[in-house]
């Protein structure tokens, strides 16, 4: 194993406080329990959106605190879920006094300890009402769900519901808006390498040279089938076909395109199977309104890319567009 760590198990922790230096304008960081906080919080009478999950898919969810976006992101061990403790003090350091919306990945873990985290804070008098991203189009259930996994659209339900948080938008509003682009967006990955968790020390899975897997998790957890390497051609419809089949989406449509890389693949890579996307998408008579290319929900250093589909209308339009100041996302501002 070569990374760059010092001991696996204090790895998130470390990293953390090097998160903090380079983002001491934008974040509070704190240890114990572990959350990532935007510094400015918490914000009266605004909703908290507030996320997490398992270390190792940086920038995913600490690289979206900040204005515009997330209030708070509960960092667990690496692959690993967040305790309730982390939940429960996200959602009492951000409360403004208007309630917070919990967007959670659907991984068995996270969906059972945002839940207790939720009831812990609503003890605490935090109104709380938490979704559940699922996704991701390539199985029915997996290793780590019931149900279908959530992935990349993650990202495009905080966006969207951290502008419409900061633009005023009640509780209900941002719940019900959350439930819409969940609705609304669908995903698939495939890997071409493994990658190696800092405490097991050894790769997650093994793939010859000339294998992906197509439709992998971002675990590198089994996906649809273990398939021979194939050209970028191949590959991107091997994604794009099962997405656009299950919504369905459909001539005519407007959407946002996400191209995801999973860590290890290079932006010409993703920029090139961005390019066979579009062009796809633009021959089936859907129209790609906005796009997001790189590097957002990583699975450590495996190599491999996920594409993402969102439904677009006018509303989505303008949160999507709505100013950003985070670790990782910024515009507008």
């Amino acid at each position: 194993m070569k990374k760059i760590i010092n001991d696996p198990a204090t790895v998130v922790a470390d990293a953390l406080r090097g998160m903090a230096l380079a983002h001491a304008d934008l974040l509070d960081v704190q240890y114990d329990p572990a959350v990532v906080v935007r510094a400015d919080a918490p914000v009266p009478r605004k909703v908290a959106v507030v996320s997490g999950g398992g270390s190792g898919h940086e920038p995913l969810h600490g690289g979206f605190v900040g204005r515009g976006m997330l209030d708070a992101a509960c960092p667990g061990a690496v692959f690993t879920s967040p305790t309730p403790d982390q939940v429960q003090a996200a959602l009492a350091r951000t409360d403004g006094g208007a309630g917070a919306v919990l967007i959670v990945k659907n991984y068995t873990g996270d969906v059972l300890n945002f839940e207790t985290g939720a009831e812990l804070a609503a003890v605490d008098g935090v109104d709380v009402r938490t979704v559940v991203v699922d996704d991701d189009v390539a199985v029915r259930d997996s290793l780590f769900t019931a149900g279908r996994r959530g992935v990349g659209g993650t990202v495009l339900v905080e966006k969207v519901v951290g502008a419409a948080a900061e633009r005023g938008v009640g509780l209900d509003g941002c719940e019900a808006l959350a439930r819409k682009v969940i609705g609304q967006v669908r995903s698939m990955g495939l890997a071409l390498s493994p990658c190696t968790v800092p405490h097991a020390g050894q790769p997650s899975f093994a793939l010859g040279d000339d294998e992906m897997e197509l439709g992998v998790g971002i675990h590198g957890e089994p996906g649809r089938r273990r398939v021979p390497l194939a050209p970028a051609d191949s590959l991107v419809p091997a994604l794009l076909d099962p997405i656009l089949a299950d919504l369905p989406f459909a001539e005519g449509d407007r959407v946002l395109l996400f191209t995801n890389g999973m860590g290890g693949t290079p932006l010409m890579e993703l920029y090139l199977a961005h390019g066979i996307a579009e062009r796809l998408l633009a021959e089936r008579g859907i129209t790609v309104e906005r796009r997001l290319v790189g590097p957002y929900v990583t699975s450590l250093e495996m190599q491999g890319m996920s594409l993402t589909l969102l439904k677009l209308d006018d509303e989505l339009v303008e949160l999507w567009d709505a100013p950003v100041r985070t670790a990782a996302l910024r515009w507008g501002v």
